[in-house]
């Protein structure tokens, strides 16, 4: 059996998301999906916008999931999460900043040559991530209030 790793945010749960999850499922039997811990999301990203218990509850029900925990802490080292999971391979989002050939090498200098990382193909759509989405909405509550203001 091929034991896969899928990391992130899933802030806002969209199509992006479920592609990136549909396309590392497709790299073996069973994923296993670490969704980022809140502290993480705050020291990286942005203030979450749902907590880890409800990102990890949508993400689980997403068919191609098969399991869902929550991420360590940002002051824990990023691979003790592995001994839990135990990936063959981890897969990357299209647009997940990290560079798969340096985490292949800190793997290696670990020890841990036998988990292989790839990149997944994205999906294009222009709604495809959670940032985009944020702008479209604003967008449109934009010109919902030059609409508005028109009509006054």
């Amino acid at each position: 059996m091929t034991r896969i790793m899928a990391v992130g945010v899933f802030d806002l749960l969209h199509a992006g998301h479920l592609h990136y999850l549909e396309q590392a499922k497709a790299l073996g039997d069973h994923l296993t999906v670490v969704v980022a811990h809140d502290d993480t999301v705050r020291n990286s990203k942005h203030e979450p916008v749902t907590g880890q218990e409800l990102r990890q509850r949508m993400v689980q029900g997403l068919k191609p999931v098969d399991q869902t925990i929550i991420g360590n802490p940002p002051e824990v080292p990023i691979f003790d999460i592995l001994p839990q999971v135990n990936p063959d391979i981890i897969a990357l989002g299209y647009d997940q900043v990290h560079a798969v050939d340096k985490i292949q090498k800190k793997l290696d200098d670990a020890g841990l040559s036998q988990i292989k990382v790839c990149r997944v193909e994205g999906l294009s759509d222009d709604l495809d991530g959670t940032r985009k989405i944020i702008a479209r909405i604003l967008d449109l509550a934009a010109a919902r209030k030059r609409l508005d203001q028109e009509d006054a």
